[in-house]
């Protein structure tokens, strides 16, 4: 009799294993579409802040616009305001149905105050 109930349990593990496993994979999905969402997220920063160091040091707008284009993530839209002493650099991105969004301050460097 020990036999026949040990045949009988074999099922339930393969229950188990059709719920399981399309649930860690779902998981696994997922975590990988955070991290892809992240890096994109931290491509705008770094790409407003790219820009908004080029602005500050009164480069043309032309390379301003060069220089964050070339750090932002593909398609990214760029806008570039100059506020008194203070250059503002937006960079924003739709990525993974998500529109992420970097911002950078930088204030603008006199003629004397570079390195």
């Amino acid at each position: 009799m020990w036999r026949s109930e040990r045949r009988r349990d074999g099922g339930y593990v393969t229950a188990e294993a059709a719920v399981v496993i399309p649930s860690l994979v779902f998981l696994t999905a997922l975590l990988l579409w955070g991290l892809a969402a992240a890096a994109a997220q931290i491509r705008c920063v770094d790409a407003a802040r790219a820009g908004a160091r080029a602005a500050a040091r009164d480069e043309p707008d032309e390379a301003v616009l060069r220089t964050t284009r070339t750090a932002a993530p593909g398609e990214a839209a760029i806008a570039v305001h100059r506020e008194g002493g203070l250059v503002r650099v937006t960079v924003e991105a739709r990525s993974l149905s998500l529109t992420l969004r970097g911002e950078a301050v930088a204030a603008v460097e006199g003629p004397g105050e570079g390195p």
